[in-house]
């Protein structure tokens, strides 16, 4: 019997490439993609996976990378990001503009790419990973929480869209979670974002992984429509309990 087919974005490191093992660990054959390629590949040899190159943010790639896929039963939308943390009145809008690419248009690139195989499948599935930054807002954020609004608003129309279909919507919400986000956010800052996680236990990609292979192992009839997750110490985006 045919493995079924999970793609996941972003697989490159952090929430990706861990959803990449566990995916693999549940039994689905994995086709990761990314713009790094080395860790990319590090992480498709350790998985059994297939590794395809990967820029969510451009058409040609996306189309590419879709060609290259010939049946798809699980699509996670996981790549995506922040850029700096800068006030409405400091906006660089070069920055807003690649999180909209990133995260909103990326996830529509994906999404619409690959729905047609999804259907076909016959137990199609689509997993978009959002934030709290989705629902939430804070101060220096208004570029991630409005991409991240935009985003998931995006997801949750496909589940109406798309009522009657054999085809399933998950959005995951997480918090806090480890990973190179914060490294990425502040432009290589280690410091500054070492700081964030400083005093607290966050999320781990893993933890976040098997939350989205959990919500894909279910019996076909069965949709987890949203799994808003976070640190027990975190109780909102400006609200944590640090030693």
């Amino acid at each position: 019997m045919n493995k079924r087919t999970a793609v996941v974005t972003g697989a490159s490191a952090g929430i990706g490439a861990a959803t990449a093992r566990h995916l693999a660990e549940a039994g689905f054959a994995v086709v990761l993609g990314a713009r790094r390629a080395e860790p990319l590949a590090e992480v498709a040899a350790a998985t059994g996976g297939r590794a395809i190159p990967l820029d969510v943010t451009d058409p040609a790639s996306v189309e590419a990378f879709a060609d290259q896929v010939p049946e798809c039963h699980v699509l996670v939308n996981n790549a995506g990001g922040a850029r700096g943390l800068d006030k409405v009145a400091d906006a660089d809008e070069a920055r807003w503009q690649w999180m909209f690419d990133a995260n909103v248009l990326g996830t529509l690139r994906m999404t619409r790419a690959l729905l047609p195989k999804l259907i076909k499948s016959g137990d199609g599935h689509v997993v978009t990973v959002t934030s709290i930054a989705a629902y939430e807002v804070y101060d220096g954020g208004s570029g991630y929480t409005a991409a991240k609004h935009a985003q998931s608003a995006l997801h949750r129309t496909l589940r109406g869209e798309y009522l009657g279909q054999p085809v399933r919507f998950t959005e995951v919400l997480p918090g806090m979670v480890e990973t190179d986000f914060s490294l990425n956010r502040f432009d290589g800052d280690a410091a500054r974002a070492d700081a964030v996680y400083r005093g607290i236990d966050p999320l781990t990609a893993d933890d976040v992984a098997d939350v989205i292979a959990f919500a894909v192992t279910r019996p076909a009839h069965v949709n987890l429509d949203q799994i808003v997750m976070k640190p027990r110490a975190q109780a909102s985006a400006t609200r944590a309990h640090r030693d």
